[in-house]
């Protein structure tokens, strides 16, 4: 049974460790985190794009196959199943078709347009036992070759949305999505201080966490982040690995074009890549 990001973030909040957010794209990705999230004993969050949730056929086919797959692999860690980045029809939307948990995200909105966004989604989703994210200060990333810093939060405007109810902020700090650029110059701690302070025990999130060196992601949990999304790290072990599979010809051996067979290699490579974050992160054994 899925259940809201809430209790387990705020769990992770006061002993110190952090739960993962694990991007999915398909059965594979979603049977591989689970099964991971089971066998290391870890609660795990299952986050969903808009892009990802229209490639798999929609909202509703994406909660149907979730559920299916804890009770056919009978997992009984916490799972919560989280609209990422959501706009605020995405998250009426996925409201509506039975996820527990959803990110608004009205960072590029003027900021009193994303309180008052934000302030009704809170109402709609708490009335239903729906945890949700807000943001404050563009996460950065690259988009048509262009690497945008992404932007520094307030740690006022922070107050702020933190205060309307929300369970967990996602703040800029530094971080991009996709792969980090060789010029990139880290999470900026002193603004992450500031933003633990301004905003109490509220658990922090960190977006863009493949590529954050080890003592980043460490010294960002120290200052109350208590949610790292990871996406990229999986597609690009992922892709790696079924290349390995073609480009050594298993694929023309016997049955090696089974697409089950195929993908297997990739499957193993996102389980390594999870359990390797679940430990560094320090979710295991707190299911």
């Amino acid at each position: 049974m899925l259940v809201s990001a809430r209790e387990m973030l705020v769990k992770a909040r006061k002993g110190k460790y952090a739960v993962g957010q694990f991007n999915i794209n398909n059965l594979e990705w979603t049977k591989a985190i689970l099964l991971t999230a089971q066998e290391n004993n870890s609660p795990v969050i299952l986050g969903v794009s808009e892009g990802a949730g229209k490639y798999m056929g929609g909202y509703d086919t994406i909660v149907g196959m979730v559920n299916g797959l804890i009770k056919g692999l009978n997992i009984t860690v916490p799972v919560a199943l989280h609209l990422d980045h959501g706009s605020y029809e995405g998250a009426k939307q996925t409201i509506e078709a039975g996820f527990s948990s959803v990110m608004f995200d009205g960072s590029h909105y003027p900021f009193e347009e994303n309180v008052a966004k934000t302030k009704e989604l809170v109402e709609i989703a708490h009335s239903k036992g729906i945890s949700v994210e807000a943001e404050v200060g563009s996460i950065g990333g690259e988009e048509d070759g262009v690497v945008g810093a992404g932007e520094v939060a307030d740690p006022q405007e922070c107050k702020a949305i933190s205060e309307l109810g929300i369970d967990f902020l996602a703040a800029g700090i530094g971080n991009i999505h996709g792969k980090y650029p060789e010029n990139w110059t880290g999470l900026n701690f002193e603004v992450l201080g500031k933003i633990n302070q301004a905003t109490g025990s509220m658990p922090l999130v960190l977006h863009g966490g493949s590529g954050i060196p080890e003592e980043m992601i460490k010294e960002a949990i120290s200052l109350g982040v208590a949610k790292i999304n990871v996406n990229t790290e999986c597609q690009v072990v992922f892709a790696e690995a079924t290349r390995k599979y073609i480009e050594e010809g298993k694929d023309l051996q016997g049955k090696g074009f089974d697409p089950r067979k195929i993908l297997a290699p990739g499957v193993d490579a996102i389980k390594a890549c999870v359990k390797e974050k679940m430990e560094l992160f320090g979710s295991v054994n707190q299911a």
